[in-house]
């Protein structure tokens, strides 16, 4: 029966094993996370289980991405902290992704000075090779 006012579509929520299938990440490092401040203001069902949102899950997959470029847990931490406290520091966010990206950027110019110097290697070996006298071996 219906009590006259709308009422909000209900979020699909995920259980922590769903999120962790999703994301690839075990779930201990997902209450690492949330006891690192990583995560924050995860729901819980009436039994005191953990239900992500689809929020979180946009959130999780976003500190992958920090994870996987090599930002550091610490700042990490630091960049949800600001997130956590709103659009007053949308610039100090700003300027902790730059740095990241800048120091991205410099990783990513070493990768590729060292996979043209292992390359060069390469074609160096199968030179000699290329060079080396057919012997049959009995």
């Amino acid at each position: 029966m219906s009590d006259g006012h709308a009422r909000p579509q209900e979020q699909p929520t995920l259980t922590i094993a769903q999120v962790a299938a999703r994301t690839g990440l075990s779930p201990d490092t997902l209450r690492y996370y949330e006891r690192a401040g990583l995560i924050e203001g995860v729901g819980r069902t009436p039994g005191n289980q953990r239900c992500y949102a689809a929020a979180d899950l946009d959130w999780l997959e976003f500190l992958l991405r920090l994870r996987e470029t090599g930002m550091s847990i610490s700042d990490m931490q630091r960049y949800a902290r600001l997130r956590a406290a709103g659009d007053a520091t949308l610039g100090d966010r700003l300027t902790l992704l730059r740095e990241h990206q800048a120091e991205l950027d410099e990783r990513i110019r070493g990768l590729l000075r060292n996979a043209a110097a292992l390359g060069d290697k390469i074609k160096h070996y199968e030179t000699l090779l290329d060079q080396q006298p057919e012997t049959d071996q009995p």
